[in-house]
């Protein structure tokens, strides 16, 4: 595996290099430049639909219905994207632990059965090198992440038993505090200052089985843990800049400085309170927090049909009261603080589609070169866009390959 790693290092060395060469007759279009590169967006939780919308992404669906499937990646020059197997949050239980630790195998099994079905158009990845070669094949790229850490329960052993199973990173928790560590929108706020002990256990088993460490929705403190603790640089699969949008999942100058210094990358997320501040003033603000109000207090408590009531409540509120939501030219302000920042070898894409994820202009996977129109609109060399795509984070999860103790 070391020897892949190397040869895949210097491969896209290659290709940066070659794309610093004469320009001169090269299609400058969007899609043009997207087919020259390899594209990567490391977050989608296109799970969810297959498993409970019965989502087929075999054929061309239509958002907001859906904002990924196979076709649509194609006509967007989206070489791969990352499957993530989310499960939310709720109360420590045996019980719920072992409903989260299935629903998240369920999605692993519905992400194989489909990329199986439609083979001649996509195939499970699970090595940085998989992408070029399937790039070559004309086919998709799926890799596997899993949202939460929940699912662990306090199992180490169930870290190396989703890796087997193809999971290439997981992101620590979600919404509220697990047994892995705290949580940057716990209500309670934190439980165990950062990472827990088995937390600490966790980080030292994704190192050795060369797992990315997703730094995503975790606590400011448990961030700074991560990133003493971990051998290898570490990612933020979709988190946005806070000094743009004044989130607490967003990661600060600072937390991005750490980043780098690690060698690691944070992707963007185009969810549109991670781009940009909401306008509290208006109607719709007003109505989506009652409704917020109304249902998230007791959400992880909530029933099934609870929970289909408050998604009926909230597609009624945006029939009525349509979201405003932010632009590309708001998702590039963010990569170019990242850039001026520290530089442009720490920032990608991780869309969230599916997951909340979308803007006015880049609504589903078929729009993404609408992200790189913006690029070149603003002076990006095509080399840079390269790195934004996915040559930073193929560098990152390289790294965390390479310096495995099974590599």
């Amino acid at each position: 595996m070391m020897i892949k790693a190397r040869t895949f290092m210097l491969m896209v060395g290659g290709l940066l290099a070659v794309l610093t060469g004469c320009s001169e007759g090269k299609d400058e279009s969007p899609m043009a430049v997207h087919k020259r590169i390899i594209t990567i967006d490391t977050h989608c939780d296109t799970p969810m639909a297959l498993l409970e919308g019965g989502l087929d992404v075999g054929k061309r669906n239509e958002a907001p219905g859906s904002l990924v499937d196979f076709p649509r990646m194609e006509e967007g020059g989206l070489d791969a994207i990352f499957f993530a197997a989310f499960t939310g949050q709720k109360p420590r239980t045996e019980e719920n632990t072992q409903n989260a630790y299935e629903m998240a195998n369920k999605m692993i099994e519905k992400t194989y059965e489909v990329c199986e079905t439609y083979s001649e158009m996509a195939e499970v990845a699970t090595t940085p090198e998989d992408v070029v070669r399937l790039e070559k094949e004309g086919k998709r790229a799926i890799y596997i992440g899993m949202e939460n850490g929940f699912p662990l329960g306090q199992e180490l052993g169930r870290v190396g038993e989703f890796y087997t199973k193809g999971v290439r990173y997981i992101t620590l928790c979600h919404s509220s505090n697990n047994d892995v560590c705290d949580s940057s929108t716990d209500k309670n706020g934190p439980e165990h200052d950062g990472l827990s002990p088995f937390g600490k256990e966790v980080v030292k088993e994704m190192n050795r089985l060369g797992m990315l460490i997703d730094v995503s929705h975790i606590s400011d403190k448990s961030f700074y843990d991560v990133v003493e603790l971990s051998k290898v640089p570490v990612f933020a699969s979709h988190s946005s800049v806070r000094a743009i949008a004044h989130h607490n999942r967003n990661m600060n100058d600072d937390m991005i400085k750490a980043l780098a210094k690690n060698g690691g990358v944070i992707q963007i997320c185009l969810l549109d309170s991670y781009i940009k501040d909401p306008d509290t003033t208006t109607i719709r603000y007003q109505k989506e927090q009652e409704l917020r109000k109304t249902y998230m207090a007791r959400y992880e408590m909530m029933t099934d049909q609870e929970k289909d009531e408050f998604r009926q409540e909230r597609k009624l509120l945006n029939e009525k009261y349509p979201k405003q939501l932010p632009t590309v030219a708001d998702c590039v302000d963010h990569i170019d603080h990242i850039k001026n920042l520290v530089g442009i070898d720490y920032v990608g894409i991780g869309s969230d589609f599916d997951g909340g994820g979308g803007l006015a202009d880049c609504a589903d996977v078929s729009q993404m070169p609408n992200i790189t129109a913006e690029m070149l609109k603003r002076g990006y060399t095509e080399e840079e866009i390269a790195k934004v795509w996915g040559g930073n984070f193929l560098r990152v999860f390289a790294e965390v390959v390479k310096n495995s103790s099974s590599s």
